[in-house]
């Protein structure tokens, strides 16, 4: 633990003895003004503003530019209060309201990113017991070969899948389309897929539930595949039963 500050973030602590307590007191509160309940004007600017509203909070983008501004890494918090900018490095887990863009942003421990986009696992449900019920989306890009390609991940015993939906994120070359399924079912998913760049399906199945961890299969149609990347999203529900006693 810092004798300077606290770990997380980095508020002064008033040392022992210490005269004019005020000003370090004053500057934790101006911090905590900041950061808690933390509203930010943009991420886009990237040149510093000349007549900021005192308060004001910014998320540097890449190379910014300005006095305070040039040389702060993208990513960095910049926060403006009686006529000076004080740069404050997030921390993992940051909560930021966009104000230009409307919506909220979480801070990964490297990158700034929507909310949305975190939630890759949900719980849904959970027993007073410790049994619970997850929506998850399990994604891969995968660089297609041959006459089929199979996923790393998989879908995973005990889930119910409620549809596989794929991207064509990279031109495919050599076959006229192709086909998402699992083994034996090779078109479950959709069949006749577009090869062009960006061409999508979303393919929607009743809900179906698998009893053995099971990778997704592209399949070519017309011809091997010669080239090019899909993305492909397992959309799913998991479950987890009751915790072990003690």
């Amino acid at each position: 633990m810092s004798d300077d500050a606290t770990p997380r973030l980095s508020l002064p602590y008033v040392a022992a003895g210490q005269s004019q307590k005020h000003i370090t007191v004053n500057e934790g509160l101006s911090r905590l003004d900041g950061l808690v309940q933390l509203t930010v004007e943009s991420r886009q600017v990237a040149a510093q503003p000349t007549t900021p509203l005192d308060g004001a909070v910014h998320i540097l983008p890449a190379s910014p530019s300005g006095p305070a501004w040039s040389g702060q890494p993208a990513g960095n918090l910049m926060r403006f209060e009686a006529g000076a900018w004080e740069a404050i490095a997030p921390a993992a887990g940051f909560l930021a309201w966009v104000r230009d863009e409307g919506h909220v942003l979480v801070f990964d421990g490297e990158v700034w990113m929507a909310l949305s986009d975190s939630f890759i696992s949900l719980t849904a449900a959970r027993s007073p017991g410790g049994a619970d019920t997850r929506c998850e989306i399990r994604e891969e890009e995968v660089t297609l070969s041959g006459a089929a390609t199979s996923t790393t991940i998989v879908i995973p015993a005990r889930a119910i899948v409620l549809a596989v939906s794929t991207r064509t994120t990279g031109a495919i070359t050599g076959a006229s389309s192709y086909s998402c399924g699992v083994s034996g079912e090779a078109g479950k998913f959709g069949a006749s897929l577009g090869v062009a760049l960006n061409a999508s399906n979303v393919g929607v199945i009743g809900p179906t539930a698998f009893y053995s961890d099971t990778p997704v299969v592209i399949t070519a149609a017309g011809g091997s595949f010669t080239g090019g990347k899909a993305r492909v999203a397992i959309h799913l529900l998991c479950f987890a039963p009751p915790a072990a006693s003690a």
